[in-house]
């Protein structure tokens, strides 16, 4: 079932935790909202072959997805239906962070300067009108890293963004590679970054079964993550907060392999200095992973401190009951389950929980 606009319930659950005092603060690091005037501003030069997603899709994956825009639009666009659908997640806060739509890293570097900055507007606006609900994480011209960081940088110093979401590579480029000086001004500026698939790059095999974001999603984030452990970058940027999506894809419960290619072969030693499980220790997951088993893994292999709930809101690949999903894994302590829930996006975000009273009073007013 698709998260249809209005609807009490979404796949993965609708929000049957309810809004009760005493209840672990709830912090969503994964959730979406579109502009439609970015839409507008490139419309003379878009096309759906630019972009992996759409171009390694049959026509029925094609037309489901339309279906699926039609279903989910209201949500991605209207605050106010928004707010409703976080009071049934049970959800306290969104840290909001553009449609992967909207990434177009093909764009010239001007215009591409001008789509961010629309919308990074449009988001300071839904936060400042509902602060106690609503962090931003920005759009930036990555194929630009110049005015990547110019942006980065803006959005932080000057509108109070907590960081940026980024997607998996430039038009088939490594993140990794020709980026330092974005790198380098996330982590002066204590950014987070969240790093978010668009399909997979060289996605023929993909066409299929809607692939291109079963497998294809996962697999992007594993070889961008792979890229910026071998790559160095990780190492040369200890500090950076990266947050990566659906669980970090593959890499994030097969690190043991990247290790031993790293002892066993010098062609994995040309950057890295380091074993690569001491740089993927550095990065951050969320919990769209479906299965209690898989979040288990998360955890045990990387540690409660280093998971984050997540929703992928509004879209059919979500899931909608974080505190269900989270709250009814019996291997956390409820210490753990806090963490997971919003401690930890809490910290990286700098997003100061409601006092218990305070919470209490919320809870009641929705």
């Amino acid at each position: 079932m698709l998260f249809t606009c209005p609807s009490d319930a979404a796949r993965g659950g609708g929000a049957r935790s309810g809004a009760r005092g005493g209840r672990p603060f709830c912090v969503d690091i994964h959730c979406h909202v579109h502009h439609p005037a970015a839409d507008e501003m490139v419309k003379h030069v878009l096309s759906p072959d630019r972009e992996p997603a759409g171009r390694f899709s049959n026509e029925l994956s094609r037309a489901t997805n339309r279906k699926q825009m039609e279903n989910v639009w209201t949500c991605l666009t209207s605050v106010d239906q928004r707010l409703r659908n976080m009071d049934k997640m049970g959800v306290d806060v969104q840290a909001i962070s553009p449609s992967p739509f909207h990434f177009q890293y093909w764009l010239e570097p001007e215009l591409a300067r001008r789509v961010s900055r629309s919308v990074n507007e449009h988001l300071a606006g839904i936060v400042a009108a509902h602060p106690d609900r609503f962090v931003a994480l920005a759009h930036v011209p990555l194929q630009a890293p110049d005015l990547a960081s110019e942006e980065l940088r803006y959005c932080v110093t000057r509108l109070g963004f907590r960081g940026a979401e980024i997607g998996t590579n430039v038009v088939g480029a490594e993140v990794s590679r020709g980026r330092d000086q974005f790198w380098k001004a996330a982590q002066e500026l204590d950014a987070v970054l969240f790093m978010h698939p668009n399909g997979f790059t060289q996605g023929d095999r993909l066409t299929d079964h809607y692939f291109t974001n079963v497998i294809g999603n996962p697999l992007d984030t594993t070889v961008a993550l792979g890229h910026l452990v071998f790559d160095g970058v990780l190492e040369r940027f200890p500090k950076l907060k990266l947050v990566a999506a659906h669980g970090g894809g593959y890499v994030a419960h097969y690190p043991a392999r990247m290790d031993h290619v790293w002892s066993a072969r010098a062609d994995a030693r040309t950057v890295l200095k380091g074993p690569p499980r001491r740089s993927l220790a550095r990065v951050y997951f969320d919990t769209i992973v479906f299965d209690r088993l898989q979040l288990e893994h998360l955890v045990k292999l990387w540690g409660a401190d280093h998971v984050l709930a997540g929703t992928d809101y509004p879209y059919d690949m979500g899931m909608y009951d974080p505190r269900g999903f989270v709250g009814g894994a019996s291997f956390l302590k409820a210490a753990d389950k806090a963490k997971i829930l919003g401690g930890n996006a809490a910290r990286l975000l700098k997003i100061k929980p409601p006092a218990a009273g305070k919470a209490r009073r919320a809870s009641r007013r929705r």
